[in-house]
């Protein structure tokens, strides 16, 4: 960090590690999974450029056991991405590419909008615990996001062990470079 401090920088982007340590909001059987694949060097983080209802590339986790269902019955019951549109009575009318793609046809969207699209508020929302039961689909898989970082979080995982605090994330950084 005071390398990049003494080139210029004001800031650093740290979300990753504080993602996967004890105190961040992600259930405990998903950060202790991700971990796990982390250290058995098993991991990848992709970036899927369809997932996202937003349109935006989205920086995913690809894991064996918590691999999210493109399959899925295709719903929006969230609604936290949807976006606005004008419906024909001139009233606003809400639609996300993640949900059923003919309703989303019906509202005046395009077909091709809905390729890919993953419903990111119930995966995310599955990350932390809060998974909603899918009749016979089960549980809503988690989407687990990171940074293209996460694989160098390795030796510091190695070291702290897959139960790291947010204290010992922010000794690390304090003390990068240093013997600590």
């Amino acid at each position: 960090m005071e390398e990049a401090l003494s080139l210029g920088a004001t800031g650093i982007q740290v979300g990753t590690l504080f993602a996967f340590c004890e105190e961040s909001g992600m259930a405990p059987e998903v950060k202790r999974e991700v971990l796990q694949q982390l250290l058995a060097n098993d991991l990848r983080v992709i970036t899927d450029p369809l997932a996202s209802p937003t349109g935006f590339p989205f920086k995913r986790v690809e894991l064996p056991s918590f691999r999210p269902k493109r399959d899925r019955r295709r719903s929006c019951d969230l609604g936290v991405l949807r976006r606005a549109y004008l419906r024909e009575d001139q009233s606003i009318g809400y639609r996300c590419p993640s949900e059923d793609s003919q309703d989303y046809v019906n509202k005046g969207g395009q077909e091709e909008d809905c390729e890919g699209r993953l419903c990111i508020c119930n995966g995310l929302l599955a990350t932390i615990g809060l998974g909603q039961v899918r009749g016979k689909d089960g549980v809503e898989s988690p989407l687990v996001t990171a940074g293209d970082s996460l694989a160098e979080l390795a030796p510091f995982v190695r070291k702290q062990g897959l139960n790291y605090s947010a204290a010992e994330a922010i000794r690390h950084l304090t003390c990068a470079g240093a013997e600590h």
